[in-house]
């Protein structure tokens, strides 16, 4: 097999998978064609990937298509880069606020940062 994956960026909320395998298929024969979506509430990224049958059928997909209007978004095809391997996840590292990052001000806390007008004036 010698297959060529591309992505395809900047599509329409509602395409679906099947839609952009046809669409793609103008080009050449499309081994798959997947638009993503969001994990959570299940809608289109705007973006997908399209594997075509050789690398011939690849090339003339992005020739036809990228720069190229569908339902008035202007498609962005390439070919798509391998997955870059991701960190291991480390539970309580990263993000947040934690310990002395906390934001500090507001209120009229004793003691606390606090805002200088709410306390009528500078700290000494």
């Amino acid at each position: 097999m010698n297959n060529q994956k591309l992505y395809v960026g900047n599509l329409p909320y509602t395409l679906t998978s099947d839609q952009l395998g046809t669409h793609f298929a103008q080009a050449g024969q499309v081994t798959s064609a997947t638009v993503i979506a969001d994990r959570q509430s299940g809608r289109s990224k705007g973006f997908g990937f399209v594997e075509m049958a050789s690398p011939e059928d690849a090339q003339k997909a992005i020739e036809m298509f990228h720069g190229k209007e569908l339902d008035d978004r202007t498609l962005v095809v390439n070919v798509a880069r391998p997955l870059e391997p991701r960190a291991p996840f480390t539970p309580g590292g990263g993000g947040g606020f934690r310990g002395g990052d906390r934001p500090r001000g507001g209120g009229f806390r004793q003691g606390g940062g606090g805002d200088f007008h709410r306390r009528g004036g500078p700290r000494y």
